[in-house]
């Protein structure tokens, strides 16, 4: 079954649009584009990618939906539409042009009131997203779940994957309110969950026995049927690696039959959000990697 990393990302810090991105980030504070992700893609054995939106624009979607063009191994695309505009639906839709547009991911992380997916204006662009069978990326903290788990109530034909488990406070060793919440979640709601960013969320110097009650309890309570591993690369390269986490990764995982491996490194990426794997990795495009 081939392997699938279901979150990863590109930028070039010139288009202006990542409020987030600044200096002070170090060393993922320049531009990173396909050249510099394919050797680390064929070091660990990953036929394809879901490329997700880092901006909150929809220059960003296109900007994604070009590379994913001239780049054979990004099998899908999560883009972002504006919720708020009168037009939010016709944006999906011309996005959806694109073979290769998978999701959509409002940056709700990064939005003031945590109730603003409950606003009943987005019903219409939720059901749109369900009738279209895109998946709901949700970039969430702890502190939404209890919203996210009203949404999905409300929603119950929306395809959903919480990325990166919700964010829970590793670096801080807080378990609780997280656990009960993600739970709930799983248990009430058919969302999948992305295994990705926690190295983030640990912090440097993290390790496997520090992540690993994170993720035995998301795989305990989603099942191996519905959890995705992802990279979230180059955002962890401020704490370590890509070939680190995924080795953590294999570790974490080694417990479980191989079939239920394959499923999160590969196979549930396919099945969430429709991947095609007819074609095989290649180089990209002279044009396609990052300036440094």
């Amino acid at each position: 079954m081939a392997r699938i990393d279901a979150h990863q990302h590109f930028w070039e810090v010139a288009r202006g649009d990542y409020g987030w991105l600044v200096p002070q980030l170090g060393r993922i504070y320049r531009d990173y584009g396909p050249a510099d992700l394919l050797p680390k893609l064929q070091a660990c054995g990953i036929s394809g990618t879901v490329l997700v939106q880092a901006a909150p624009t929809l220059a960003e979607s296109a900007y994604l939906l070009a590379i994913a063009e001239r780049t054979p191994f990004v099998r899908g695309v999560v883009g972002w539409v504006d919720f708020e505009a009168e037009d939010a639906i016709a944006q999906i839709d011309q996005l959806a042009r694109h073979a290769k547009l998978c999701g959509i991911r409002p940056m709700i992380q990064d939005i003031p009131d945590p109730d603003w997916m409950l606003d009943p204006r987005f019903a219409p662009v939720f059901r749109h997203l369900a009738a279209r069978g895109l998946v709901f990326d949700a970039l969430v903290f702890p502190h939404h779940l209890p919203r996210l788990l009203r949404l999905l109530e409300r929603h119950p034909d929306l395809r959903c994957v919480v990325d990166h488990c919700a964010k829970p406070r590793i670096a801080e060793g807080a378990f609780q309110p997280w656990a009960d919440a993600i739970a709930r979640i799983a248990r009430e709601t058919a969302a999948f969950c992305k295994i990705s960013g926690l190295v983030t969320e640990a912090g440097p110097g993290w390790t496997v026995a520090k992540l690993r009650p994170y993720v035995e309890h998301v795989l305990a309570v989603f099942g191996p049927e519905r959890c995705l591993w992802g990279s979230d690369w180059p955002v962890l390269e401020n704490v370590g690696s890509y070939e680190a986490w995924h080795a953590a990764t294999l570790e974490l995982l080694a417990p479980l039959a191989e079939p239920a491996r394959a499923a999160i490194l590969g196979g549930n990426a396919v099945r969430l959000y429709g991947l095609s794997l007819a074609t095989e990795v290649q180089a990209p495009a002279a044009d396609s990697g990052s300036s440094g």
